[in-house]
């Protein structure tokens, strides 16, 4: 049997590498860290056959003195902590001694830096197994890391590099996440010899345009909370800007980009009204939190951390976001044809009516279409056809409008319908479109809830049982959960094997498609257990009650019924969506209009 010994240094911080440096994008990001700590403005990149070659970094921070480059590649050899207390308060992003160990233990790698103060630049070499003694060298200030040939001496641990274009996307996203939450900071990267990235010195806004488009930064909404010592700001997209990756999602603890299941599920529950299953949110989020409060020291990669009270955190992220895609309608909405976004982006506050409105949204309109004291959703104009002339009311109601220009409620005054599909209406800005059907549903879906949530589900009982036969099946369900349909409005009897009626129906819901929104339920229940579809799958069950309450497609509608619609609109949380994430209205501005249709030229 083998004896018991001390491995050696080299091979100790090989085995060590394997954690730090997963890829050359592993030693990108840690020699960049080491740069940002050292009070870099200027970091310039160069990167040969995706970084497998060559990582070569330029900075102009504060330097490394002649007699510490020798320990600055010694392993556990750190300016950043001495004692324990330090470990528990971390302000910088290096702190563990490991890096340039690590980097150079699987490379050739040369390190130049010129102290301030010092007369000139002093250098140092190593290859994996010495290190050399500091040579003069040329630089003007701070720090130049140089490394060839990554796993070089460890070919077994090199074939599991993927290609050279592969692992240049890494090392490109590591200077994404740097330029998005150092935007004081420039960064120029280059790959074989090619420019590729420049991000010069910016306000955060400029930046995040600069590294991820200018239809990003079109789609977002900004966030800035504060709760006692914790601050998030940043921003988040609109759901109508969701992926099918994760591939813009930038969360950033304390400057550090940090993945974690605890922050990933608080937003993904903030998003859950408004997004699809299978998407996913963008946003850029920087959090703010006393150090003593992480911990940062949970893997080598510093990528995975610990919160002392997650709970709060989670609630804290989770209603900071809720927050803001929660207000009523903005006042920016993805655009059409205006490309330019506001650095601050304003919410409407809740409408109060003008005299004019109040001609126009008649109290009796609103209980047509939305319900009031009788929960009835009533269309009296379905049937009328867009000739029809305007009832002198509605004419009298327009009048209003030429007349109030400065006092347009946020989502304007209804001017007519498109095809029976889409709301036109006019503001103080320009035109606003409206999908009838979604924007309905979203406001359908908010009372839906806000109704489970009060216990206050209203049934409408029908003049006539609708009768309807379905599969035995589904007849034993419904007779063995009859209370759980009674929670949700339904009145529900079992008439034989085969034929169920309906009696009663929830009064937001009595002019949908009875039988097949019962068809619907039932499918949903049968998935997933009628009890589990009232609490963790309720909203998934509203949604589906919403989507058959709303109002359909091809419906028209009179004037005032429209205008009912964008009131709710407006006081309705998340009216800028639908329940699938899909955007219920757009603003073309008359600048916008203008240019495109070439006025002033």
């Amino acid at each position: 049997m083998a004896t018991i010994k001390p491995l050696p240094e080299l091979l100790i911080n090989q085995i060590a590498a394997g954690e730090v440096v997963e890829r050359p994008a592993s030693a990108l990001k840690e020699i960049i860290e080491n740069s940002i700590d050292a009070g870099a403005t200027r970091i310039t990149v160069q990167l040969l056959q995706g970084g497998i070659k060559q990582i070569r970094i330029a900075d102009d921070g504060i330097g490394i003195a002649k007699d510490e480059l020798v320990a600055a590649l010694t392993r556990h050899s750190t300016s950043k902590i001495s004692t324990l207390e330090d470990l528990q308060n971390i302000t910088s992003l290096g702190f563990r001694g490991e890096a340039l160990a690590s980097i150079s233990a699987i490379s050739t790698l040369t390190l130049t830096s010129q102290k301030a103060g010092q007369i000139h630049a002093w250098q140092v070499q190593v290859d994996g197994k010495s290190i050399t003694q500091p040579q003069p060298a040329s630089l003007t200030k701070g720090t130049v890391v140089d490394a060839h040939n990554l796993y070089s001496n460890i070919p077994a641990r090199r074939k599991f590099l993927k290609t050279e274009a592969t692992e240049y996307v890494h090392c490109e996203e590591v200077i994404k996440r740097m330029a998005l939450v150092q935007p004081d900071i420039e960064f120029s990267l280059h790959h074989n010899g090619k420019l590729r990235h420049q991000f010069r010195i910016a306000d955060i806004l400029q930046r995040i345009e600069s590294v991820l488009g200018g239809e990003f930064i079109q789609s977002v909404l900004p966030i800035n909370e504060r709760a006692a010592d914790i601050r998030i700001h940043g921003v988040v997209a609109l759901p109508a800007y969701s992926r099918a990756s994760r591939d813009k999602q930038y969360f950033f603890v304390n400057n550090r980009f940090v993945r974690d299941k605890l922050i990933s599920h608080a937003i993904r529950e903030a998003y859950r009204d408004v997004l699809h299953l299978d998407r996913y949110p963008s946003f850029v989020l920087f959090l703010e939190i006393n150090p003593a409060d992480v911990d940062v020291n949970v893997h080598p990669t510093k990528t995975e951390i610990r919160f002392r009270d997650p709970r709060a955190l989670h609630q804290f992220i989770f209603h900071s976001i809720n927050k803001s895609l929660s207000a009523p309608s903005r006042e920016v909405q993805t655009g059409l044809t205006d490309t330019i976004i506001a650095k601050s982006i304003p919410h409407y506050p809740k409408h109060h009516s003008t005299n004019a409105e109040k001609i126009a949204q008649s109290t009796g309109f609103y209980q047509s279409l939305f319900g009031a004291e009788d929960k009835e959703l009533n269309i009296p104009g379905a049937d009328i056809e867009m000739k029809t002339p305007l009832k002198r009311e509605e004419s009298e109601m327009l009048a209003p409008i030429a007349n109030e220009k400065q006092n347009f409620p946020p989502l304007g005054f209804a001017l007519g319908q498109l095809h029976g599909v889409y709301i036109l209406a006019q503001n103080n800005n320009g035109l606003i479109i409206v999908d009838m059907h979604a924007a309905h549903e979203r406001v359908m879906y908010e009372k839906l809830k806000t109704a489970m949530d009060a216990h206050d589900w209203a049934s409408q009982p029908l003049l006539i049982p609708v009768t309807f036969q379905a599969d035995r099946a589904d007849v034993v369900f419904v007779e063995e959960n009859l209370e759980v349909f009674e929670q949700v409005g339904f009145e529900l009897a079992v008439l034989s094997p085969i034929t169920l009626a309906v009696r009663a129906v929830p009064a937001m819901l009595q002019k949908a498609d009875v039988v097949k929104l019962i068809y619907d339920l039932l499918g949903e229940m049968r998935d997933y257990g009628a009890s589990q579809v009232l609490t963790a799958k309720r909203n998934e069950m509203l949604a589906t009650m919403a989507c058959h309450g709303a109002v359909r497609a091809n419906r028209m509608l009179t004037i005032a019924e429209m205008n009912a619609l964008l009131r709710e609109m407006e006081a309705t949380e998340r009216a800028d969506q639908c329940n699938h994430g899909r955007p219920t209205w757009f603003e073309m501005s008359m600048a916008g209009l203008d240019k495109m249709f070439m006025r002033g030229k």
